[in-house]
């Protein structure tokens, strides 16, 4: 019972902003391209919950090894919606996307979106060269969860400060709920008491 009951609270966590977006008065009239651009804003938000529970072994009935491959999915996943949700306000509005970028937009909410665009292509970046990169696994950690505290609190203030598709209590819902989950990973794998011990050993 308490594995569906996970389940089924993940499900209504990512289905509800989704049916709840398509309601919003705000898409009247608009161009399916700008349309395209909010829904892959609202999906990657979606994905970002799902990233922390498979890395941390959350869900009921996902082993590790089969958790840890579909986060590199949902990652690929991730980074394809960003992507959609930028070239699609391009094409709306290239003007706007531009200022975004060089963080001269006076809307606050684009600088916090531009660092988490970033953040998450860092983050395929880091994870595509991890081979390469020949890291030890505390400092690939470190590098990966710092960057998915960067995208997480830079996506969750974006959608926070945007008034856009999105409902407010389901926007605020599932932001609440995916920082609680990268929270709780930072908690669980312990990395600041590592920390803590590494810059102790470098400091003798």
């Amino acid at each position: 019972m308490r594995s569906v009951l996970i389940w089924a609270a993940v499900a209504v966590a990512l289905v509800v902003p989704i049916v709840a977006a398509a309601a919003s008065p705000l898409l009247a009239w608009r161009e399916p391209i700008y349309v395209a651009a909010g829904f892959a804003g609202v999906v990657a938000l979606g994905l970002l919950l799902l990233q922390p529970l498979l890395a941390g072994g959350y869900l009921p009935g996902v082993r590790m090894r089969l958790g840890r491959q579909l986060h590199a999915w949902v990652g690929t996943g991730l980074v394809f919606a960003v992507v959609v949700h930028v070239a699609a306000l391009w094409l709306t509005s290239p003007p706007d996307v531009v200022d975004a970028l060089l963080l001269s937009s006076p809307t606050p909410f684009s600088a916090w979106g531009v660092v988490a665009m970033w953040a998450v292509f860092a983050t395929a970046l880091l994870a595509a060269l991890r081979g390469r990169l020949r890291l030890r696994l505390f400092v690939w950690r470190v590098c990966h969860i710092s960057l998915a505290v960067v995208i997480v609190v830079g996506s969750v203030v974006h959608a926070i400060l945007i008034d856009g598709t999105m409902e407010l209590v389901s926007k605020l819902v599932l932001s609440a709920l995916v920082l609680a989950a990268v929270a709780k990973v930072v908690l669980d794998l312990r990395l600041l008491p590592g920390l803590r011990r590494m810059a102790g050993r470098n400091g003798r």
